[in-house]
């Protein structure tokens, strides 16, 4: 009897290693027609999601309900399961280069557990040959046996697009893979059970992890054309948002906008790419080119605030911002490799006073991962205002509300980096990329 069959007929277990925003909804998606085994380091987590709290606050309370898992923060209960799908996170260093210690720590943790007939996939994002080339030797090493001939692997990126309520881990067509073909067939009737849309078999290991790599390096890029436009109309005097409006009429216009380019996917994929490419002797041009674009914005908004606040007459060293929004995209908690941070720390560095909130975020996580400190409530005695994340309450502010933020009789400078507002500012001195 196959895998798949077993896991079916409850004669086997399915693990999720790693359960933050990829690794819980699939763990709960699968623990509705498996069993499930949903494990995490982070013993704080563990204890909510026994509670049936999302600690991402992407879930709700009755995502949880009807499922057949149970969450754990040993990875001995790991033996039990037979089916083992890692979705840890792999982030870049200080250096942009990958960092692989989350995918390695969790197949060490997996391969100590493995057994005969037992099944790998990963989820984490990775460069193309990392699956089979550093990943798998950790697995062997650790469990004594042969991949192929005593346990199976695959790789099935993760799609998953935190916020978006629409394009879940069910209704986006999920790209399979596995290192034989009856691997393949059988990982790819797994996903099937959950994935409404249905799955893409990829040839090879090393062309999924090639796809899922090269989907958000082409929107990284495509960003970075934007950016740069923004800078050129900027200089102009033309507002880029009124330029992409009217080039949009068209049928075949690329519907892609300027703005901070952060977050644990489309800031960091291209870098696994470019590091990769390297070992074959080729230095992208292209890529590494976007990467520079994106990387800069959070630094070039604050400089166009300052010069803004020079020509107003204001004192930088007595201005005081105020920065709404430091998550690293509009209605999520998520502050990992949030650009808002770059922003913030080139205004500190012209000497100016900074207030930040955010109404999805953790203070702790700010104050851990920045340095920053969140404020509960903003104030009445700002010299601009920084929009920089169009989370769903600010959506509804007027020019009025922005007025009251402001000292000097309402007069200020409204920053508005996604553009939001653009027509509706008539006395603020307004700016957007």
């Amino acid at each position: 009897m196959n895998i798949y069959h077993r896991l079916v007929q409850k004669e086997a277990t399915l693990s999720v290693i790693g359960l933050g925003y990829v690794g819980l909804p699939i763990a709960l998606a699968f623990s509705k027609h498996f069993k499930v085994i949903g494990f995490d380091i982070k013993e704080e987590r563990v204890a909510l999601m026994k509670q049936g709290i999302d600690p991402s606050k992407e879930l709700e309370a009755a995502d949880f309900n009807d499922c057949n898992i149970s969450f754990t923060s040993n990875y001995h209960d790991l033996k039990n399961a037979h089916f083992h799908i890692i979705g840890v996170p792999t982030p870049i260093d200080n250096h942009n280069l990958p960092d692989l210690s989350y995918v390695l720590s969790a197949s060490r943790f997996v391969g100590k557990v493995l057994k005969k007939g037992d099944y790998v996939v990963y989820e984490s994002t990775v460069y193309p040959g990392c699956t089979e080339e550093d990943c798998v030797p950790v697995l062997e090493e650790e469990s004594g046996l042969k991949v192929g001939v005593d346990f199976k692997i695959g790789f099935s990126p993760e799609r998953i697009n935190p916020g978006d309520k629409e394009h879940t881990i069910t209704s986006i067509t999920k790209v399979v893979s596995g290192c034989d073909a009856v691997a393949l067939e059988n990982i790819a009737l797994v996903y099937e059970q959950i994935v409404k849309a249905g799955v893409h078999k990829a040839p090879t290991i090393k062309v999924a992890e090639a796809a899922k790599i090269i989907e958000n390096t082409q929107r990284d890029v495509n960003i970075a054309l934007m950016n740069e436009l923004s800078i050129i109309f900027n200089r102009m005097g033309i507002n880029t948002y009124d330029v992409l409006e009217a080039a949009g009429t068209k049928w075949n216009f690329l519907r892609f906008y300027p703005g901070l380019v952060g977050g644990h996917c489309i800031g960091v994929d291209p870098y696994y790419l470019v590091y990769k490419a390297k070992e074959y002797r080729y230095h992208p041009q292209v890529i590494n080119s976007g990467r520079f674009v994106n990387d800069s914005m959070g630094f070039y908004a604050a400089k166009q605030l300052v010069k803004k606040l020079i020509q107003a007459g204001r004192n930088i060293l007595e201005s005081k911002v105020l920065v709404m929004g430091a998550t690293f995209k509009e209605n999520v908690s998520d502050v990992r490799n949030s650009k808002v941070a770059d922003l913030i720390n080139e205004l500190l560095s012209y000497g100016l006073s900074v207030d930040l909130v955010d109404p999805f975020a953790s203070a702790e996580e700010i104050k851990r991962e920045y340095g920053f400190d969140l404020i509960d409530a903003y104030g009445q005695d700002y010299d601009a205002v920084v929009v920089a994340v169009n989370h769903q309450p600010y959506l509804t502010l007027t020019e009025d509300d922005f007025r009251k933020m402001m000292k000097g009789n309402g007069k200020g400078i409204l920053i508005d980096i996604k553009g939001i507002f653009r027509n509706n500012i008539k006395e603020l001195t307004y700016w957007s990329f």
